[in-house]
C-alpha cells in the first residue's frame, strides 16, 4: 500500500480547471508526479443547492458587487476537510496578513492546507469564524480571485519539501531566508559587455566570499526593503487591513 503524500493541499475554487496550472510543470510538477505532495481542486458550486447553483448574494446593507455566501463555503470547507484534519485552512485575500517567507517554511513542513479561494467582493465573514480561516496577502494588491494568489503560495511551499530541489541547501541562502535579500549573482562569462564577475568571487577563498555575500545581502537590503531590518512587532499588535 503507497503511503500519502507528506504535503495534501486542497484548493476551494469556482475555477478547478486552473489547477494544477503552473504546478504541473517544472519542480512542482515533476514532484507532483513523483507523488511528493498532492493536490485536489473542489469546484464551489459543487455544494450549491439551488438549480442555478449560486454560490454568492447582494451583499448585506447595500454596495456593489456580489458577496461569497458562508453556507456554500461551509459545506465545501467540511467535505474536503472533515472533523480532524490537522490541515490549517487558508483564505487568500487582500486582507490577510502578508505571505511570509517563515510562514512558509512552517506551512511545507506541515501536513498541507486547505485553500480557499474568493471570488467577487469577498467572502461572508461568517465564514472565517466559523471555519477557523486564517486570511492570507500575498501582496498589496488586489487580484480577480484567489486562485493566483493560491498558486504563489503552493509553489513556494512545495519547493521546500524535502526532496523536490536537488539540493536541500538551495533554499538557505535565498532572499527572506536569513530575513535579508540574496546577494547578486554571476555566472560565465567573465566578461560580459565590458562588465566583470566581481574578483572576490573567483579568487577561491571561501571565507572571503561568504564575508562579500553577506555585506552585499546586507547593502542590498538596506536599499530596497529596509522593514527587513526593522523589528518586527507582535503578532497579536500586527492589524489586519480591510478593504
Amino acid at each position: 500500500m503507497t503511503a500519502a503524500p507528506p504535503f495534501r493541499a486542497s484548493v476551494l475554487t469556482l475555477y478547478p480547471e486552473m489547477f494544477p496550472g503552473p504546478l504541473g510543470h517544472a519542480l512542482a510538477g515533476r514532484a507532483l508526479g513523483a507523488g511528493l505532495w498532492a493536490l485536489e481542486a473542489a469546484q464551489i458550486r459543487d455544494f450549491a443547492r439551488d438549480r442555478h447553483r449560486s454560490v454568492d448574494d447582494t451583499p448585506a446593507g447595500g454596495g456593489p458587487g456580489m458577496v461569497m455566501r458562508a453556507d456554500v463555503l461551509a459545506r465545501a470547507i467540511d467535505a474536503v476537510s472533515p472533523a480532524g484534519d490537522p490541515r490549517p485552512r487558508l483564505l487568500m485575500t487582500p486582507r490577510g496578513r502578508p505571505l511570509t517567507q517563515a510562514r512558509v517554511r512552517d506551512l511545507a513542513a506541515g501536513p498541507g492546507a486547505v485553500i480557499v479561494c474568493g471570488r467577487f467582493e469577498g467572502v461572508d465573514e461568517r465564514i472565517v469564524a466559523a471555519r477557523g480561516l486564517e486570511e492570507v496577502c500575498v501582496g498589496d494588491v488586489v487580484l480577480s480571485g484567489g486562485e493566483a494568489a493560491a498558486l504563489l503560495l503552493l509553489d513556494a511551499c512545495v519547493r521546500l519539501i524535502p526532496g523536490v530541489m536537488g539540493k536541500a541547501e538551495s533554499g538557505e541562502d535565498e532572499s527572506f531566508s536569513a530575513g535579508l535579500l540574496e546577494y547578486p549573482q554571476y555566472t560565465r562569462p567573465q566578461d560580459f559587455e565590458g562588465l566583470t564577475i566581481p574578483q572576490v568571487l573567483t579568487s577561491g577563498d571561501h571565507a572571503r566570499i561568504a564575508r562579500w555575500r553577506r555585506a552585499e545581502a546586507e547593502a542590498a537590503t538596506r536599499a530596497r526593503r529596509p522593514d527587513l531590518l526593522e523589528p518586527s512587532p507582535p503578532c497579536d499588535k500586527q492589524a489586519t487591513e480591510r478593504e
